[in-house]
């Protein structure tokens, strides 16, 4: 299909699931009470990190930025889906798209590699303990963190920016809830190999590197556990690291699923895989920020301590 002058894009629509109007109406009380968990689950565990001293830890500061980071990436596109579902169609400009699409992707990105920074941090906590504070200083786990950023920021950039060079025609109907970059890059009437290629770095990158990190840090950490002669030390170990573990399970699984494999056009009869696909999306983008601080505050001592800690200042100072 070439591209003409008449059929310039400025525009995209997000179908959803505007096929299920009754699925709609149900899906946006679901995810509009996701999101509301999401802001006050992370926001409580931001405040309570911020707030109690003996939480300002590596750890502790990453999770801190993990908080951070899920409500930056839900707050980049549950809006958008909220009011996809308010409406038949959704009509959303070309450069709002591209703007979506561009901070979902860095939030993505930047959490991909962020957990392999987590997951060094308990490499160095239980492998190496004398030397913990001296090794993960905050001269050391602050560019971590920084580093993080950056790069998924970076990627989003070189992701976007050849997303937005390709030319689309006629087509501008999206099989998702959001401008999501596969979706996006199925309508270009052109070809797409370098896009490909891109993504197949990207996935290098922020996926299968962080992935091979957190996965030797994690053969490390389990050699070292069990060498620990008491049953108890064992759990302690462990205890410290399997929310980390969990949402890294949680986490990968989704994600893989979605970018491990970029498609260079859609197939015929692809609507229904296209749905399926979204809606794996739309878990892997609400579901898995709303469980994370609940992953890291229920089997954690340390935060239920400093959440007690704080109401029961705030109420002695409403006293």
């Amino acid at each position: 299909m070439e591209r003409t002058n008449d059929s310039m894009l400025t525009e995209f629509v997000l179908v959803g699931l505007s096929a299920h109007p009754k699925l709609q109406t149900v899906f946006f009380v679901l995810v509009l009470w996701m999101y509301l968990m999401i802001l006050l689950g992370n926001g409580v565990l931001i405040s309570v990190i911020i707030y109690d001293s003996h939480l300002h830890t590596p750890m502790y500061f990453f999770l801190c930025n993990l908080s951070f980071l899920d409500i930056c990436y839900t707050s980049s596109s549950v809006p958008l889906i909220l009011d996809n579902f308010l409406t038949v169609r959704k009509r959303v400009s070309f450069s709002g798209c591209m703007a979506q699409m561009f901070l979902s992707f860095a939030m993505g990105a930047t959490e991909c590699v962020l957990l392999g920074m987590m997951a060094l941090d308990r490499y160095v906590a239980i492998c190496y303990p004398l030397r913990y504070p001296v090794i993960l200083s905050k001269n050391t786990y602050m560019p971590m963190a920084v580093g993080s950023w950056v790069a998924g920021l970076i990627d989003s950039v070189v992701q976007t920016s050849l997303a937005m060079q390709l030319p689309f025609c006629a087509n501008n109907v999206i099989n998702h809830f959001v401008c999501e970059i596969l979706a996006i890059l199925k309508l270009a009437c052109a070809d797409i190999s370098i896009n490909v290629i891109s993504m197949a770095g990207s996935n290098l990158m922020v996926l299968v590197i962080p992935l091979l990190v957190i996965s030797l840090s994690y053969i490390f950490i389990l050699t070292t556990i069990l060498r620990i002669p008491s049953t108890e030390g064992k759990r302690k170990a462990f205890s410290t690291c399997s929310a980390h573990l969990t949402v890294v399970i949680i986490f990968y699984g989704t994600i893989f699923f979605m970018y491990a494999k970029p498609k260079s056009k859609s197939s015929v009869g692809a609507n229904n895989q296209d749905i399926t696909e979204a809606l794996i999306s739309l878990f892997y983008g609400v579901m898995t920020p709303m469980l994370n601080p609940l992953i890291y505050s229920l089997r954690n001592k340390d935060v239920k301590a400093a959440v007690k800690n704080m109401l029961g200042r705030r109420n002695s100072d409403g006293i």
